[in-house]
């Protein structure tokens, strides 16, 4: 069972709706002792013994989410993406399942100002998780964290040209292991905040001439 202490704990409300089930096969599966395989599949009715729901109530929860979050195939279910890296999953196994991305243009990557020193440094790294995650477009809700300072623009070509594979998941979302500085073309602030201060953030990731 969930954790108590965990703060999406509960098997009611809370504990059925899409952000649980994707915090659960993202992170918490093989901590809570639910099987879980290389590439994120669960057996279904193992998870819903686990969550006390009904096939229909999943279904229900899934056709609600407007991010997409979960994919079901066959007698499995899984997180589209976003799992950590102590998860049980291997990037190997997830990069396998998921289709290479073979779009040319932008991709885009939300973020906040305070982490930029560092992404100039170092470039996108995914932290605890398996990849850095990229939107399609500046307007999608797929692949981009809300109430973002910042919409950084990434070079597809340049990815490329560096030799760095991406792979685009079911429900949109393209997945990178690491995007280096260079790779970063652009920045659109997404606040007035970032806004007023535009032209600094620039000058931290090196865009002065741009």
């Amino acid at each position: 069972m969930p954790s108590a202490g965990h703060p999406m704990h509960a098997k009611r409300g809370v504990g059925r709706g899409s952000k649980y089930l994707s915090w659960l096969l993202r992170h918490g599966a093989r901590r809570q002792g639910l099987a879980i395989d290389e590439a994120g599949w669960v057996n279904i009715s193992d998870l819903l013994e686990f969550a006390e729901m009904s096939r229909g109530e999943l279904e229900s929860v899934m056709s609600a989410d407007q991010k997409q979050r979960l994919q079901l195939q066959g007698k499995r279910i899984r997180a589209c993406q976003g799992h950590s890296l102590d998860s049980g999953v291997s990037r190997e196994a997830l990069e396998a399942s998921w289709c290479a991305f073979q779009a040319d243009g932008a991709i885009w990557h939300g973020t906040h100002t305070t982490a930029l020193e560092l992404i100039a440094h170092e470039g996108l790294l995914p932290g605890t998780r398996t990849h850095v995650h990229c939107a399609l477009t500046q307007g999608s809700n797929i692949g981009k964290r809300a109430g973002v300072d910042v919409l950084l623009e990434i070079s597809t070509s340049r990815l490329r040209a560096a030799g760095i594979d991406m792979f685009v998941a079911p429900n949109g979302v393209v997945l990178v292991r690491h995007v280096p500085k260079k790779a970063i073309v652009g920045l659109v602030p997404m606040n007035s905040a970032a806004r007023r201060c535009q032209a600094d953030l620039r000058t931290v990731l090196g865009m002065n001439g741009t």
